[in-house]
């Protein structure tokens, strides 16, 4: 995303928290651990500190949901008024069962800045690879504010980079947490050897559970038709890029859930989630069968064909 906006002329900061990573974004112009190929342009500034973050007029948080809270604390006292800030992240905080946009406005109002900035969410299908190969991607941002959110619309608009906005951000940053704990059981029944029958199964049934948890919490039902809703699910259960169907995958091949992520080199943010999101919907006392299955498989070592036949084993009912 950074390297789309610069390529649209705006001066632009990419921090990350290993300088080692920083050095070698500089000396090669390329991210060539984790998006080989694509040379950044030469407004595109790789930096240690958040020392230039006074000067910036939109912010946007790509930190794992577990290091959401940390980092963001530490930007705020930086932060000028006005600043236009946007997760893009696709999770949930286990301790607080807080969205990142929750998170935000928590830490925002414990510093005393909570009326002086936007809080929004940037969400949809878009693998970051496609992306950055100028592959013709729709997304949506969603703010309370409907002007701030249209001035982010315009800020990552591009020819083959389309942005819609919604007010729904809950429900957004709820089908975003969601879809991920849905691809980790659309992999892994691809694993076991289940067929398309069984995929459309899970990706139907779990927009259902996605729907009523964000309903619960207040969400628009409308959304969850949506890019950020049904697309990114689809997205996400049935790409092959897919971190987190990946990590099913290998559970579903037999792998144990530490020798799946030992295998990964980048987070699969869904095993995290999967336990945030269990909690969550125990909580607002939402029932989500799929999401208690995979939560089981992760977490209580239950066998991948044992969930599968608890799920279909289950008292029959309407749609």
């Amino acid at each position: 995303m950074a390297d789309k906006v610069a390529d649209k002329g705006e001066q632009v900061l990419l921090w990350s928290h290993r300088a080692e990573h920083v050095d070698a974004l500089r000396r090669d112009r390329e991210n060539r651990k984790y998006l080989p190929g694509a040379t950044l342009p030469s407004n595109l500034q790789a930096v240690k500190t958040f020392d230039d973050l006074p000067s910036c007029q939109c912010v946007v948080m790509v930190v794992p949901s577990h290091g959401f809270r940390e980092v963001f604390r530490q930007l705020v006292p930086r932060l000028q008024d006005g600043t236009h800030l946007v997760s893009a992240v696709k999770g949930i905080e286990i301790e607080t069962r807080e969205t990142m946009c929750e998170v935000m406005q928590e830490e925002l109002a414990r510093q005393n800045r909570a009326d002086t900035m936007f809080t929004g969410v940037l969400s949809g299908p878009s693998f970051a690879d496609e992306v950055a190969t100028g592959q013709p991607t729709a997304v949506t941002v969603g703010f309370s504010d409907r002007k701030a959110a249209k001035t982010v619309q315009h800020l990552f608009s591009t020819s083959f980079f389309r942005v819609y906005t919604s007010s729904d951000t809950i429900g957004l940053e709820i089908s975003a947490a969601m879809k991920n704990v849905i691809a980790i059981a659309a992999g892994i029944s691809d694993g076991l050897g289940y067929g398309l029958n069984t995929r459309a199964a899970l990706i139907t049934r779990g927009l259902a559970e996605i729907t009523r948890l964000g309903i619960a919490l207040g969400a628009d039902p409308l959304t969850f038709s949506g890019l950020g809703g049904m697309g990114d699910l689809v997205l996400t259960c049935t790409g092959s890029l897919s971190r987190n169907r990946t990590v099913g995958l290998k559970l579903g091949e037999g792998r144990t859930l530490q020798q799946a992520l030992a295998e990964m080199t980048m987070v699969a943010e869904g095993v995290r989630t999967t336990k945030s999101c269990y909690n969550l919907a125990a909580t607002v006392g939402v029932e989500m069968p799929i999401l208690e299955q995979t939560y089981q498989i992760l977490y209580e070592d239950k066998p991948c064909r044992a969930a599968v036949q608890d799920l279909f084993g289950r008292s029959l009912k309407e749609e």
